[in-house]
């Protein structure tokens, strides 16, 4: 590998870590911040705060999603060209494109709050004051998405990262600040206080980025100077043209979670009802899977969601050089990492299961959703690096298409497993782990078509081995600590990761030049295994 490819590899992979630790961060906030504003506002104010925030997401996600991933490709190829200059020019035609989109949006959900209320779209008219909080965040959030596609067109992912986490940081400290200053006035104005801290939050993001976009500029600003100014330069309508053909697709799969949360609310209670479950039991069990099953398999799948984004301007800048070795170079990289940390979150999680559902959410009956989503962790990483490669080839298209056809199988699924008493809710959650399936092996089927690369038998068999051993001890520490209950998983936790650890070491699925590419931490590793003579 030549030193200008493992410095590509090390930055994507320096902007993975950087971006998951972010994500971990942002969650532990948001979690904390449920559990102050459940008191604050008690189950009917969280009730109103959150009949907002469908049209909010909705309002962002056809106003701006997709335009980051759009920005940081096109920008990754001009850059990969040393075209600073027109890099640039993608970033400010997208600025104006965006505070266009972001005024309409933001304008529309402000205006028209009244209008979903009076015909009923929103069932409760004490709403309305969610609703018209949430609009300026519309248009910052629709704003500051060109500053995070340019920057990470640049692989630079620590604006993305720290504007994310001051993001969530002062969102939560000032809807809590404003929901308690608004209580006296009643219920439906500390909801309306409490959405004002999406704004002030996206507000707060857009000033860090910014700062980094500023201070960027003034690094690279005698790159862009010493161009030539004669230079052919690409017209506005070109690059708006280039940008909406990337992102509409992103925009379209964005759409798809959504789609497919409501698909499950319409079939899975009614298909559970045909069962045998009645409508208490049947709205429990849907519970079960959609508040705690599918949120841990979120969680674990944090650091695949973070390679994802990492992925895209990083094979990008390759395509644009014509390097066909680096591309799939850095495919194996993402879906071999993939398999790694995938692994042993499945079978740590399906062992763990009874323990999680009992400790986290005192739910000792959705341990069976959980089981059977745990394998969605393995084939939703394969599905969301696929995607970024596939983002990267700047065939963003087909990951949509994929993703319908596999909610297709999905529906199918869930309608016939669901009704199957003996299943029951682990019907409905195998048909989610087969759509995640049935996506990441058509997007894979497309990586081949277009690169040649495919998965070896050793990237899969070693951490699926050393999962295996991990899984037996899980299995043997809760059959001694029994007596422990819920808390046994803490021993069983703190086994299993040395574990899988040396036995992925024994078995050749980590090695020495593993460790020496991971950024910060990596040979540190290195360095404590060559201690105790590991390596």
């Amino acid at each position: 590998m030549s030193d200008t490819s493992a410095s590509s590899n090390n930055k994507f992979l320096k902007g993975t870590l950087i971006l998951a630790v972010s994500s971990v961060v942002v969650k532990v906030i948001g979690s904390l911040n449920w559990i102050i504003l459940s008191r604050v506002l008690g189950g009917e104010g969280i009730g109103l705060y959150q009949m907002g925030f469908p049209i909010y997401l909705m309002a962002i996600t056809v106003s701006s999603a997709g335009i980051p991933v759009a920005i940081s490709i096109v920008a990754a190829e001009k850059l990969a060209n040393k075209d600073y200059r027109g890099a640039k020019r993608v970033f400010n035609v997208s600025l104006r494109l965006l505070l266009l989109s972001g005024l309409m949006f933001s304008s529309a959900l402000f205006f028209g709050a009244g209008w979903l209320i009076d015909n009923q779209y929103i069932r409760d008219p004490r709403a309305y004051y969610s609703i018209i909080a949430l609009a300026p965040a519309v248009f910052f959030v629709t704003f500051l998405a060109s500053f995070r596609g340019y920057l990470q067109g640049w692989q630079i992912m620590t604006p993305t990262a720290v504007s994310e986490v001051v993001e969530q940081l002062m969102r939560v400290i000032t809807m809590l600040i404003f929901a308690d200053m608004f209580l006296p006035y009643g219920l439906a104005y500390a909801a309306g206080g409490a959405s004002m801290g999406a704004g002030v939050g996206a507000f707060c993001a857009l000033i860090v980025l910014i700062w980094f976009y500023a201070r960027l500029k003034r690094k690279f600003q005698e790159e862009i100077n010493a161009q030539d100014e004669s230079a052919p330069v690409e017209p506005a309508g070109q690059i708006i043209k280039r940008l909406l053909k990337l992102a509409l697709p992103v925009s379209l799969s964005s759409l798809m979670l959504p789609i497919g949360a409501n698909l499950d609310l319409l079939i899975v209670p009614q298909r559970l009802e045909a069962a045998g479950f009645d409508v208490r039991h049947a709205t429990e069990l849907f519970g079960y899977l959609t508040g705690m099953a599918v949120p841990l398999v979120n969680l674990a799948t944090i650091f695949t969601a973070a390679m994802t984004i990492s992925l895209v301007p990083a094979i990008s800048e390759s395509r644009a050089l014509e390097d066909y070795p680096a591309i799939r170079d850095k495919i194996r990289i993402g879906f071999r990492v993939a398999m790694i940390i995938s692994f042993p979150c499945f079978v740590g999680l399906f062992f763990l299961a009874e323990k999680v559902a009992a400790l986290i959410y005192n739910a000792p009956g959705a341990a069976g959703a959980i089981q059977t989503m745990s394998a969605g962790i393995l084939f939703l990483g394969l599905h969301q690096i696929s995607t970024g490669v596939l983002q990267g080839l700047k065939h963003t298209a087909i990951p949509v298409v994929n993703m319908i056809i596999a909610g297709v199988v999905k529906v199918v699924l869930s309608w016939w497993l669901t009704a199957i008493h003996e299943l029951g809710v682990k019907g409905a959650a195998l048909a989610t782990v087969a759509d995640f399936a049935v996506a990441a092996v058509i997007n894979m089927c497309f990586i081949y078509k277009f690169t040649g690369f495919c998965m070896t038998f050793g990237s899969v068999a070693k951490p699926l081995l050393a999962s295996s051993i991990m899984g037996g001890v899980i299995f043997v520490v809760l059959h001694f600590t029994e007596s422990l209950g819920a808390w046994a998983i803490l021993f069983a936790m703190g086994a299993a990761v040395p574990t899988y650890a040396l036995s992925l070491l024994a078995c050749g699925g980590l090695r020495q030049e593993d460790l020496e590419r991971i950024p910060f931490i990596g040979r540190r590793i290195l360095a404590l295994g060559q201690k105790i003579g590991v390596f």
